[in-house]
Parts: C-alpha cells; sequence; structure tokens
C-alpha cells in the first residue's frame, strides 16, 4: 500500500523537529557545564561562565588531578560523614570557600540566599580551624521513670559544629551546619 505524499512528508517534519529538539536541548545543557578556572591570584574558581568573562584562564584536568588540595576520589559527592568532614576540613585549612560551597546543600535556594551564604562561607574558611564536632540529637533527660537504652541506640549526628579562633588566634568562634542526606550523599546546611 503506498503511503500519500502528505504524510510521509509530515511524519519526516515531525522527526526533523524531534532531532532539532534534542540537539538545541543537548546544547543548551552544555552550555551549562561547570567550568574549572584559576583566577589571576591562583585559586581555583568554578563557575558556569566562560572563565574569560571572570579573568580567569581554564584549568586543566591534567594538572587538577595533581593538585595535592583538590578531591581525589570519583563520585562527586560525600558518601558518608568521614568525607564530609575530610572535605570540610581540606577546605577550611586551605582557605577555599568554593570547596566548602561544594559540600552545601544548596537545592531550592535563591540566588540572594546563595550569595549570602556565600560569603559566609568564604568568612568561614578565613578563619583557622580547630575542630568539627558532630552535633547529637539531644537525650530527654529529667524524665523520672523514662527508659532511654542509649548504650543499645546508635544515633547519627544532626549536624556539625565548626569550632575556629578568629583572626586574632585566641578569641574562639563556632558555627553550627545542619546535615542534609540528598541524593546519597551528605550535606551541610543552614
Amino acid at each position: 500500500m503506498a503511503v500519500p505524499f502528505s504524510y510521509r512528508r509530515a511524519v519526516l517534519g515531525a522527526a526533523l523537529l524531534v532531532v532539532i529538539g534534542t540537539i538545541h536541548a543537548s546544547g543548551a545543557i552544555a552550555s551549562a557545564q561547570v567550568r574549572e578556572c584559576i583566577d589571576p591570584s591562583g585559586t581555583p574558581v568554578f563557575t558556569d561562565r566562560q572563565c574569560s568573562d571572570i579573568g580567569a584562564v581554564e584549568q586543566k584536568r591534567a594538572a587538577h588531578r595533581t593538585s595535592p588540595s583538590v578531591r581525589l576520589h570519583q563520585g562527586g559527592c560525600a558518601r558518608n560523614l568521614q568525607d564530609l568532614v575530610y572535605e570540610m576540613t581540606t577546605a577550611i585549612d586551605g582557605q577555599d570557600a568554593n570547596r566548602l560551597a561544594a559540600v552545601y546543600h544548596w537545592a531550592g535556594m535563591s540566588g540572594r540566599t546563595g550569595y549570602s551564604i556565600l560569603d559566609r562561607l568564604d568568612a568561614i574558611t578565613q578563619r583557622p580551624l580547630v575542630d568539627i564536632i558532630p552535633v547529637m540529637p539531644m537525650t530527654p533527660e529529667g524524665l523520672d521513670g523514662f527508659y532511654y537504652p542509649q548504650a543499645s541506640v546508635r544515633q547519627q549526628p544532626i549536624g556539625l559544629r565548626v569550632e575556629q579562633t578568629l583572626a586574632n588566634g585566641s578569641t574562639p568562634s563556632s558555627t553550627t551546619f545542619g546535615l542534609q542526606r540528598h541524593l546519597g550523599c551528605w550535606w551541610i546546611k543552614g
């Protein structure tokens, strides 16, 4: 049975639109990729813009892997709390706000709030680190006759407290982050 010319033309036209839409969509995704750049001071910067737009140069991948301050594990996120604390410690010790921002849970955040938090993270990375301490959930204390099997219940921390000193080296400073489990990874928040 012969297919009418107009039907064939409509099918080919629809197929062409699907192909063009796919090419366009993949181009949009590619243009939204995160680039790793090096600014004039030698600090790595992560952006979705061209490196030249922010006065930086593109970081070569081979050089990236040899840098001791950059994550060496694959997977892209902290799969356990030990990895999260390691990333936070390395970011603060290296005064790298971008690296600390990489473990922050940004989902659903507005641009204005994001910039405010990034400024806060930058201030944290500029202070000397003393310790990162897990914050455990509160236990019911003072309840007479209430049985609470503390030894048999292993609880996860609900946050991480970053203990630091201010620039003078003696005045204590403390910042507490909440913990968020999202897509199989651990993130800091708040």
